[in-house]
């Protein structure tokens, strides 16, 4: 497939990209057969803002799919199944847990080759520690982490459990490695690729809210861990926070092995 240059990147109209963001950020090429087929196998790899900037995207690429006769049969078949995981995502009151790595960027470049399989380590733990929390994965995007558990106890138990094993672990190069971790209850709308409202955008600055190696909890997880408390895990109040995006202050606790 020809590479693009950034003086014929330029020419191309809009409608000759499957995804156009709110900043006017336009990706995935769709304007010939060769860039089309590119953006099908790319598709699952590009951070969308949201659901419906997804869809869209998923809409405008399959039809120049049709356009220049290509059956996308291995795409439809990952769309499918990414459908159906989601699918299977609890309703309801839930606890998400979103997760990503403090100084990611440093990292990259310190690290250089190292990086990848740094971040698969990190990956592993983290996904073993949600699983064995009866949670699931929601996404994995770069070094972002994003899970959904029934029981509140078993979100934070996962958590610290993920805090604990990363803090034993050697690193590549000497480098300390420390994950962010953020924790909020509620009830987010399912859609056919995950979860979307309120409550992840609150998970995500609660988030982000944290240093590495901590974890930060709303009040919203600490009321509802009142019914079953989690084993051997103290909390302790940080305060009221103005987190970016949300309307009112957000009362954050710590949560640690106790």
């Amino acid at each position: 497939m020809p590479q693009l240059s950034g003086r014929d990147r330029a020419r191309l109209p809009d409608k000759a990209f499957a995804y156009v963001d709110s900043s006017g950020d336009r990706r995935l090429p769709i304007h010939d057969e060769s860039h089309v087929r590119n953006a099908l196998s790319r598709f699952n790899q590009v951070a969308f803002e949201d659901a419906a900037a997804r869809e869209k995207a998923r809409g405008r690429l399959l039809k120049a799919a049709r356009t220049f006769g290509i059956v996308p049969l291995g795409f439809i078949t990952a769309q499918l199944q990414a459908e159906h995981g989601a699918a299977t995502l609890p309703t309801g009151f839930v606890t998400l847990l979103m997760t990503d790595i403090e100084g990611s960027t440093r990292l990259l470049h310190t690290l250089g080759s190292q990086y990848g399989p740094m971040l698969t380590s990190v990956r592993r733990v983290l996904r073993s520690a949600v699983k064995r929390g009866r949670g699931q994965v929601i996404d994995e995007r770069a070094d972002e982490f994003f899970a959904v558990f029934r029981s509140a106890a078993s979100a934070v138990a996962a958590a610290v459990s993920i805090q604990g094993l990363l803090a034993k672990r050697k690193w590549p190069g000497g480098e300390t490695v420390r994950v962010r971790a953020g924790l909020h209850s509620g009830k987010p709308s399912r859609t056919a690729l995950g979860y979307i409202g309120v409550p992840v955008h609150t998970v995500a600055r609660v988030c982000s809210a944290a240093r590495g190696g901590q974890i930060l909890l709303s009040s919203d997880t600490l009321t509802a861990l009142e019914a079953h408390p989690p084993a051997r895990v103290a909390f302790q109040r940080v305060g009221r926070r103005r987190l970016k995006g949300l309307p009112e202050a957000t009362e954050l606790f710590t949560a640690g092995p106790g």
